[in-house]
Formats: C-alpha cells, structure tokens, sequence
C-alpha cells in the first residue's frame, strides 16, 4: 500500500448492508485516514493527484464512491441524511474508528451530515466549495444546464470550477491534464445518481429548524476553504461556516471559483497539512477526543495569486 500512489492504487471492493462501496486506499501506512468525499455525480477519478498524493504524505487516504456512484452498487440516495449514513456504514465495515473528512461541494454537505449524526467517527473536517444547509443559492442561469451535461467535457468543468481570468483557465486546463492520467477509470456516474444527487440538493437547500442552528453543534476543528467567486456554492457559505462552526478556520483564495482546491494544489495541501497535523490546546493537555477542540478560529483572506 505505501507504494500506491493516485495513479496506481487498485479499486477495492467493502461490502455493508448489500451494497458494494467501491474505494482507493493508498498514502502513508498508518496514521488517521483522511477520507475524500467528491462533487456532484464525481467519481474516484474525479480528483486531482497534487492533492490527494500531496496530502498522502504522512497518512492513509481513502478516496469513496457513496451508494450508487460510478463503480458501487445500489442506487443513490434522495437525501444527504441518507448519503451520510451509507458513509459510516462504509467506514465502519472498513473497521475504522475514527478519520478525517474532506468533503468537496455536495461531499461538503455529506461530511456536515455525517459529523452530525455520526460525531464519534470524526476527528477533523475540512469543508471545500460547500456550505451550510438552506445556504445561499447559486445564481448563475448557466449552471443547471453545464452541470447536467450528460458527459461533462472540459469546457463544462472550465466554466463551473474556475474564475473566467486567463490564470484560472490555464490552472483548469493542467487540472484537467491531472485528473486524467489514469488509464484504467472509474466508470461515469448514471443518471439515476445524477437525477438523486439533484433531488438530494434541493432538499439540502430546504430549512429544517433554525437557520444554521447544527452548525454550532459540530465540534470537531473545522477548516473551511474556498475560491473568492465560487459561483456553485456562493462563496458567503464558506463565511456562513466559519461564523457558526465553533472551532473553524477559513481560507479564501484569490481569483478562483468552486475549484480552488485544483487551482491551487500545492497552496491547498500546505495549508490542509498545517491543519491537519496541528496540536491543540486539548491535545496538549490529553483531552481531545471527537468532539476536540481547536485554536481559536481564524480567517485568512489570501489577496494574490502568489497566496
């Protein structure tokens, strides 16, 4: 396993409750799993190397197609509640006792869910292009039908995961090289995961309660990461997460969109390490557990594309 890399790393099969969940393991041999947790109708190719061989260095990663999605069995499920339930069934038949999450976009909604209903499983979140549930809505007309493209192309990724600046294109465009040096691909996702994940996201955009009232339960140190015009997930999400996650960071970064985590990889990895690995206050004292604390929360506005 140590010599798998992103581009290597067989597909392996875990069976729970009759589905089969498809995942790639690979990384460093011990240490705390960081699980990745993938966009909209995305599969286990769908990732970008710098990042998940990036952030390998030092622990395990697992990459995960929830139920249904490209090369697990069953049908996805209409409702996030549900998606996050097939993700602890998957760790659990896994034997993990706990991981990290990074959930990307609506793997950002499952990671929330998750960590809410299964909080003894979850040591750290880091929440990309996401946000909160009955977030603020995406506005952009163009985005249903490029995201519903029954074969996303590079254009489409182009247009709903960077900033239309010649560096951000040029970013998506070495990007897109990245993702597809694998030769033996996940299969697509079908359009009953397409059509459950839309249904899926509607409902996450309806209220339940008080307005971002959950938030304020997750106490697990959160960091939060995102491009400064997100156009899929409205960058003031990401705001919204820092301001009611109690212990949550938040990096912005410059003339980028949905995709910043792709834009910047090695940007991303630095900072996702330096959370990762860092000690907290509880830690030092043997106190921290899976509803650990944190530093005090931080927001770092990155101005240029430098960082």
């Amino acid at each position: 396993m140590a010599k798998d890399t992103h581009v290597t790393a067989p597909t392996r099969l875990v069976e729970a409750n009759g589905i089969r969940y498809a995942y790639r393991r690979f990384g460093a041999e011990s240490g705390i799993p960081l699980l990745f947790l993938q966009h909209f109708r995305g599969g286990l190719d769908n990732w970008d190397p710098l990042v998940t061989d990036g952030l390998g260095q030092g622990r395990p990663v697992l990459l995960f197609n929830n139920a249904g999605v490209a090369s697990s069995s069953g049908e996805t499920p209409n409702t996030i509640d549900a998606m996050g339930d097939h993700l602890a069934a998957f760790v659990n038949a896994l034997g993990l006792p706990q991981i990290d999450v990074l959930g990307f976009s609506i793997g950002g909604y499952i990671a929330q869910s998750f960590v809410l209903h299964h909080p003894n499983l979850v040591r750290r979140l880091v929440l990309a292009g996401t946000g909160p549930r009955n977030g603020e809505p995406p506005n952009n007309p163009r985005i249903p039908e490029v995201a519903g493209n029954p074969v996303p192309g590079r254009e489409d990724f182009l247009f709903l995961f960077f900033s239309p600046s010649e560096a951000s294109q040029a970013a998506g465009r070495a990007f897109w090289e990245r993702r597809h040096q694998r030769k033996d691909a996940d299969p697509p996702s079908s359009i009953q995961t397409m059509k459950a994940q839309q249904a899926a996201l509607m409902e996450w955009r309806e209220p339940r309660g008080e307005r971002y009232a959950d938030l304020k339960t997750i106490k697990q140190p959160t960091l939060v990461v995102n491009g400064n015009d997100d156009i899929m997930v409205p960058t003031i999400n990401s705001f919204v997460l820092s301001q009611h996650i109690p212990n949550a960071q938040l990096i912005v970064y410059p003339d980028s969109g949905h995709g910043s985590l792709f834009q910047y990889p090695e940007l991303f990895v630095a900072h996702t390490k330096l959370f990762l690995e860092a000690r907290s206050r509880r830690e030092v004292l043997g106190l921290e557990g899976a509803a650990g604390g944190a530093a005090n929360p931080t927001t770092i506005l990155l101005t240029s594309s430098q960082g």
